[in-house]
């Protein structure tokens, strides 16, 4: 057995693609288009990555709710520095909903408020500020 993707619904292709691609870092692998189904298929992976472990947006072409999907968990990422990776995410108008206080992990929300999840590579980094006493915002 081979871990293939997650699907996650989106709204907005260019927002998810800004947000996905522009400040989260991650390629476009391919894209299909599904017109009988009335749906689009983007697969993004991290750069080098492609085909292991890839994200599958879906966006379907007649406007639906989808709420928060707090169920569906979250996505993962392994990055080099913590601090570095909130701080280009919030200059890029991300809201960090939980700050990487103690070094180690973060959290962000998608466009459509998918959680991902954002950890340190190998140990946790020295607490820091603005990161060490800034408070949560909002879920994650």
């Amino acid at each position: 057995m081979k871990y293939l993707h997650t699907m996650v619904r989106v709204t907005d292709i260019d927002a998810s693609l800004d947000f996905y691609c522009n400040k989260l870092g991650l390629v476009e692998v391919r894209r299909k288009d599904v017109p009988q189904g009335r749906f689009t298929l983007i697969f993004l992976a991290a750069p080098g990555q492609e085909g292991v472990a890839e994200v599958e947006l879906t966006h379907n072409w007649d406007p639906e709710a989808y709420g928060e999907g707090r169920n569906f968990g979250h996505l993962a990422y392994e990055v080099d520095d913590i601090y570095e990776a909130c701080r280009k995410l919030q200059e890029g108008g991300v809201t960090i909903n939980r700050p990487p206080r103690d070094g180690r992990m973060a959290f962000v929300r998608s466009p459509d408020n998918i959680s991902i999840e954002l950890l340190q590579k190998g140990e946790a980094l020295p607490p820091q500020e603005p990161w060490a006493s800034a408070p949560n915002i909002g879920k994650w």
